[in-house]
């Protein structure tokens, strides 16, 4: 997630600024805040949250079941699933932000989705603002053809 740092005054400012040009707000940040700790300390909480919230029971098991069938679009994933494809996309969406799920092309406009990570670890910090989460992803094979693996932390 992008965030702004800056004071009240600053935050003030481009507000009016946006309020006088609303395409100003499409290319910025929805987050502000005084400073870079206090960001940090405010985003790690949040997506803490946000991922124990998006790995419901529900959504693992849809993980799952895209990982094992494969589908080749949404719409036969909202087949094998028993769910609306309108919201398998939503939550798809918030999977692929959080480096969980990609989509490949295929012919026309179909987009199949696949499971990228391996393995997502969370480590909460419950006496301060030091949690971490990190998603495992299976990378691209070695030139000597071994299984690599590349990690990103947040």
């Amino acid at each position: 997630m992008t965030y702004r740092t800056g004071t009240i005054g600053d935050f003030m400012r481009w507000t009016k600024r946006v309020v006088a040009e609303p395409g100003l707000a499409t290319a910025e940040p929805k987050h502000w805040f005084d400073s870079a700790t206090t960001a940090e300390t405010a985003l790690g909480a949040r997506a803490a949250e946000a991922m124990v919230k998006l790995l419901s029971e529900e959504n693992i098991a849809l993980l799952r079941l895209i990982a094992e069938k494969r589908p080749a679009s949404l719409r036969e994933l909202a087949a094998l699933a028993d769910r609306k494809e309108s919201n398998l996309s939503r939550t798809l969406k918030k999977l692929r932000e959080a480096g969980i799920v990609d989509f490949e092309d295929s012919p026309g406009r179909v987009r199949a989705p696949r499971v990228i990570a391996r393995r997502i670890t969370l480590a909460l910090d419950l006496a301060g603002p030091t949690s971490r989460l990190s998603v495992e992803r299976d990378a691209e094979p070695a030139e000597d053809g071994a299984p690599q693996s590349r990690t990103a932390e947040r």
